[in-house]
This record gives C-alpha cells, structure tokens and sequence, in this order.
C-alpha cells in the first residue's frame, strides 16, 4: 500500500495534459499531503487512461489515510490530571489536638501542614516525634496574643507563596485556676484575647486567601467546646459561659475601665475559657451568615470528644488531672484520645460528607459524625452580630 501511495505521487505532479483535475480530485491527501488546486494538472478526464488513473489515486489516497492517521482520544489529557496538594494552616499544633490533627491529615500525604506555633523549636520538635515527612509540613511563628504576631503571620505566609485551602482555629488557653487576670500584648484578658481576637484577627486577614483557593473544597474550621454549650450537662459544670451584654468586651476587657470578663464580671479563669468558646462558635456562625453564599467558603465548628489527657489541662489542679482520664474512661464513657480526636478533626479538614457549611461537628461513642445542636445563647444571632462588630474595632479592623 506504501508503495502504491508513493508511486502515484510523481506520476500525478508530471502530468501535463490540456484539461482540468476533475473537482473531487481537488483535494486528495496522500501520506497526510493536501494536493490542492495549486497542484492541478491538466488532462483530459474523458480518457480511459486517465480515468484509471483517477481510480488508483482515490482508492490509494483512502488507504494510507487509513494506515496512517492516529486516533485521537480529546479526554487523555485529562485523565493525566493531577489534583494539587491541599494546604491547611492549623493553630497550636505542636501539641495536643492540633499536633495529632497535623499529622493524622499530613499521613494523607494528600495535604501540605503550616504549624502555626508560638515556639518555633517546640513545633519542629513535635513534628519530628510523631514522624511527619518534612516535605509534609512547615513551621511558622505564631503568637495569638500579640495582633502583631497575627499581622505579620499572614504576611510570611503570603510570601511563602502557599495558597490557602483551609483554616484550622485550634489554639486555646486555658487557666483555669487563675486568680487573677493576664493580658495579652493589647491589653486584653488572656484567654479571650488569644482564643477569640487573635483567631478572629487571624481569620478575616486569611479570608481573602480562601477565596482565592481553586481547591475543590474551601474550609475555615474554629474548635469549640461542650464546656460552653450550656444545654449539654457538661456545659452546666459551674462556671457557666454567659457573655451576658457584651459589655466587658465592648470596654476591652483591660480590667481597668471595666472588667476583663466579656460579660462585665468577677474574673473567673474557668468561665474566661468557656466565654471564648462561646465566641469561638458564634464567629462561626456569622462567618456562615456573611459569606458562605459569596465565596463558596464552609464555615464550621466542632467539639472532637473530651480529650482527657492534653497539655490543656496542664495549669489545672494536680488532683483534676490524676483523675479526670479513669472518670471520662470508665464513668461518663466520653474518653476520646488526642489520637482519636486529631483523626476527626482532620475529617473535617477533608472528608467530603463534611462540607456543609454553619455546622456544629460532633461524634457519637459509635465514632460517627452528626451535626450537633447549639445553646441558645451559642446560636444567638444578634449577640454574633454585636460580638462580631465589636471584635472588629477591638482588631483594629473598624
């Protein structure tokens, strides 16, 4: 058949005959070669010779195009596609939940982690122990309690040219024997500044990243807690989350023109936790309510189980700590291991049976998700609103 198509060839460009190329030979391509009407000649298509002629030049053109042309499939580059790592920047993970959430989600090894940490060496210590691949993870200096230290966080992050597909708020701090207040760098009570503002400095700086992520799926996570969901029997333990009007908070919960309890009063370490997760859940909400519909962005909170034994309890009294752990396992059954609790964050991270937007997470002892109900007062609309309005003068953001 090569040799027929390559015969043919010369004989038709030699032709030079008075006459003109009947038109269905106008276009014949031989070997993938157009001859065109630049390549006419000039015959007389009456003559037998001609005719034959005209016979063996369709039939050998049609078979080397038969030989010769690929076939074509349109979808093979896409299935050579491959989807991009995710990027996940999760707080206070050089121990406890954020630490086994790192790495339960960095062992997908379908995701990269930025540590978001206070102490840098602490971190890439943590990291090391528990062996995520260093290609899994980066480690960035983080100190919630200073709005500077959020500011310029965001900053490195952007410059690391990372793009940002979810937002972990893990970071917490917990003093709960406390007599008195601390503050944070702005002057702010210690628990709250840092488990509420700095996360929510930290979240509205980040927004714009997440909603410029092409990721399938675009996450800002903020860990609550039972302890400040005050319609479970966990959240009715004295001291009870109340934040009251706002008022502390409204006056910057300095101690000095007004009490650095949001809701204007006595200092209570224990209650300061459970008030900033109240706060924790609400920005939630309102992060739901003002852009989920624009940005495509899933807005969640969750409470992972009660971890018993984590370096959160550390500043509780020594007796607490002893027994705590054996109540949870044994009594109330709620035991939950940072192991076990990091694997269910990091469902959330990732799981696309997740994804629902405005959801409070929880797991039942069978280790099965469900959207869990809000207190009234944690799904309170118009205290999000205020709550949200203040926060943003308290950051410098109004």
């Amino acid at each position: 058949m090569a040799l027929q198509a390559a015969t043919i060839l010369p004989s038709t460009l030699s032709i030079h005959k008075e006459g003109k190329l009947n038109s269905s030979l106008k276009e014949t391509a031989i070997f993938g070669i157009s001859v065109s009407n630049n390549l006419k000649a000039d015959f007389n298509p009456s003559s037998s010779w001609n005719k034959d002629l005209k016979r063996r030049l369709t039939a050998g053109s049609v078979r080397a195009q038969v030989a010769t042309s690929p076939t074509v499939n349109p979808s093979a580059p896409e299935e050579k596609k491959t989807l991009r790592k995710g990027n996940v920047v999760i707080t206070g993970a050089s121990s406890g939940l954020g630490l086994a959430t790192a790495k339960a989600i960095a062992e997908t090894g379908k995701w990269h982690v930025t540590m978001a940490c206070r102490n840098f060496l602490k971190a890439e210590k943590a990291a090391k122990s528990v062996g995520i691949a260093k290609e899994n993870y980066t480690v960035m200096h983080l100190d919630l309690a200073s709005l500077d230290s959020v500011r310029q966080f965001v900053d490195t992050f952007r410059l690391s040219g990372r793009p940002l597909d979810v937002l972990v708020c893990n970071a917490a701090v917990y003093l709960p024997t406390a007599k008195e207040p601390t503050f944070t760098a702005e002057g702010f009570e210690l628990s709250v500044g840092t488990n509420h503002l700095g996360h929510f400095l930290l979240s509205r700086l980040l927004l714009d990243d997440l909603k410029k992520s092409d990721f399938p799926q675009k996450r800002l996570i903020i860990v609550g807690s039972i302890t400040g969901n005050t319609n479970t029997l966990a959240g009715n333990v004295p001291p009870k989350a109340n934040l009251g009007d706002l008022r502390g908070l409204a006056g910057g919960l300095n101690g000095l023109d007004t009490s650095a309890m949001i809701d204007g009063g006595e200092f209570d370490g224990a209650k300061a936790y459970k008030d900033s997760k109240v706060c924790n859940m609400l920005t939630m909400q309102e992060f739901h309510r003002r852009f989920h519909e624009e940005t495509g962005i899933s807005f969640a909170s969750l409470y992972p189980g009660c971890i018993a034994e984590t370096g959160l309890f550390r500043n509780h009294i020594p007796l607490f700590r002893a027994l705590f752990p054996p109540f949870q396992k044994y009594i109330t059954k709620g035991y939950v291991s940072e192991e076990e609790a990091g694997k269910r964050l990091a469902q959330v991270i990732s799981d696309p049976s997740l994804s629902k937007s405005g959801v409070y997470w929880s797991w039942n002892k069978n280790s099965s998700s469900f959207e869990n109900q809000l207190s009234q007062e944690a799904s309170d609309a118009e205290k999000a609103r205020k709550l949200w309005d203040v926060s943003e003068k308290l950051v410098g953001l109004a």
